[in-house]
């Protein structure tokens, strides 16, 4: 009876182990990453943090999958909370929730740190391939029920234009990541609805 409690304890400490991780990548980045880093951003031994988490890939590859859902999440609430029947409206919440706020947006900056590992790691390029598959998703159910409902004329396949608004999101997110002045969020969002205006025929984006 006495370790009834066991197993959540330790799904509580492997979360705020992966929290920690979180922090330290976005502090020093993955190349610079150490086990003493991670426990001191927990605040428990360097022996804890080997206890929940023997390779320290496994540990990164749990804040990798936990960034994709932190992104993922806010982006189908942004969506859900638009009017059913505005199908301009939707694509508007999608096209608003992709970009990173800003040099300093904590979860785009560890998700590109995080996929630089895909080169490298099959469970990172998984990660990877299936976030960009889910994002377009998204984007593909906002094309087709607007071309269905008559409000967008598609310059192509749904699945195409899908793909290449998120290849536009991400491109555009590196570079404010990447500090570029020429491209500010506000500035990026103007150029990512006139792409989506242009292969929509939809003035209202």
């Amino acid at each position: 009876m006495g370790n009834v409690g066991r197993p959540r304890n330790q799904t509580a400490r492997r979360e705020a182990l992966v929290s920690a991780a979180g922090r330290a990548i976005a502090e020093r980045g993955l190349e610079g990453l150490r086990i003493k880093d991670i426990a001191d951003a927990a605040g428990v031994s360097q022996g804890s943090v080997l206890y929940y988490y023997p390779d320290l890939d496994d540990l990164v590859l749990e804040v990798h999958r936990g960034a994709v859902e932190d992104y993922l999440a806010p982006r189908q609430r942004a969506y859900d909370a638009a009017p059913a029947h505005d199908a301009a409206a939707r694509l508007r919440a999608l096209l608003d929730s992709g970009l990173p706020g800003g040099p300093d947006d904590a979860v785009h900056g560890l998700l590109y740190e995080l996929h630089r590992r895909a080169g490298r790691s099959p469970g990172h390029a998984e990660l990877m391939t299936s976030l960009f598959a889910r994002e377009v998703a998204l984007y593909v159910t906002a094309l087709e029920v607007g071309a269905a409902t008559g409000v967008f004329t598609l310059a192509g396949t749904a699945q195409d234009l899908a793909h290449g608004l998120v290849a536009l999101e991400d491109g555009y997110g590196l570079h404010i990541i990447s500090h570029n002045s020429a491209l500010r969020p506000e500035r990026i969002r103007r150029l990512l609805r006139a792409h989506a205006r242009a292969v929509t025929g939809c003035a209202e984006l």
